[in-house]
């Protein structure tokens, strides 16, 4: 098989090359996907540049994709030839999904409904199910309001578009007018240029208080988050880039009996995992998704599309095509 991969950390255009592979076998357990399109994330090019050591080995990077199985390993009940997308394709193991194939365990190989694209498939892996988490690992949002920041970002466009499907009112900050209109188009039904307007303000004068705070970057923002939190809130937050170490203000929250949950999709629990593929199922088929893919590059393009998610300026996902087709 054809696969992108690197032997030390660095800039892409140093330690990224693309060759030929053995295909891998599926393990007892194991099913393998012929890949037709994975998805380059910030946590796979922060991978290569020193975030997570490679451990002496030659590494093929990215967590999520989408392809078909070809094979199974001993003890899987999986059809052959069944539609999926992948998640945690790197997660722990050498080989992840910048490849023409990839081999893992059944349970992050997920059913893929046929008229979901597997560019679109390969979109779904880490940034919808940290949104699903976010949202719902503290029970219903039916009828709450949820302030979504930074909406633009694909998780939180994510979870703008799952928050409304399931039934909240939803808000969302945004840093400028091209980040509105993506933002408005996922559903947001109130929408604030937090460069521009006071947030407290605008939620005091419209909305009041939130139920659940979807947060992009908790220490930077904790101090608006503790005037604009409901009693019995969550804030649920998955980076705290601005601020790593917040001062946290407890006296201002302590009366409103707050949850805050960190979110690192990697480790979630097995069932929360589960529960997070069947709603993702139901969403896809009850709902109409938006998967806003701004930039597409074949493999042998990879060093060019970890630049580009480095870069920090697109609204969307970059995606790999395998060259094994597209259906």
């Amino acid at each position: 098989m054809q696969a992108a991969r690197y032997a030390e950390n660095g800039p892409a255009a140093e330690v990224m090359e693309v060759g030929d592979l053995p295909d891998p076998q599926p393990a007892p357990g194991e099913v393998r996907v012929r890949l037709h399109a994975s998805a380059v994330n910030p946590s796979d090019a922060k991978a290569r540049g020193g975030s997570r050591s490679i451990r002496g080995q030659k590494l093929i990077p990215n967590s999520d994709g989408a392809g078909f199985i070809d094979a199974v390993g001993a003890g899987v009940q999986r059809r052959v030839d069944k539609r999926v997308w992948v998640i945690n394709g790197q997660w722990e193991r050498a080989f992840g999904t910048s490849a023409q194939y990839v081999a893992l365990p059944s349970a992050l190989a997920v059913s893929l409904p046929d008229h979901v694209s597997f560019e679109q498939g390969a979109c779904l892996g880490i940034f919808a199910m940290t949104a699903h988490r976010l949202l719902f690992a503290d029970g219903s949002i039916t009828g709450k309001t949820v302030l979504v920041t930074g909406g633009a970002g694909v998780a939180g466009h994510y979870a703008i578009q799952l928050a409304k499907w399931a039934g909240a009112r939803v808000l969302t900050t945004v840093s400028s007018k091209a980040k509105v209109a993506h933002a408005r188009a996922a559903g947001a039904n109130v929408l604030i240029n937090y460069c521009s307007e006071d947030v407290v303000a605008c939620l005091e004068a419209g909305v009041g208080g939130v139920d659940r705070i979807v947060e992009v970057d908790f220490g930077k923002n904790l101090p608006v988050s503790a005037q604009i939190l409901n009693a019995d809130g969550v804030i649920a937050c998955y980076a705290s880039t601005s601020v790593l170490r917040p001062q946290y203000p407890y006296p201002e929250l302590l009366w409103r009996n707050p949850v805050v949950r960190q979110v690192f999709v990697y480790t979630v629990p097995d069932a929360a995992k589960v529960s997070a593929h069947s709603d993702i199922a139901r969403w896809l088929t009850s709902a109409k998704p938006l998967f806003a893919i701004v930039h597409r590059y074949a493999l042998e393009q990879v060093v060019a599309a970890h630049e580009t998610v480095e870069c920090g300026e697109k609204i969307g996902h970059v995606i790999l095509n395998t060259g094994l087709g597209n259906a």
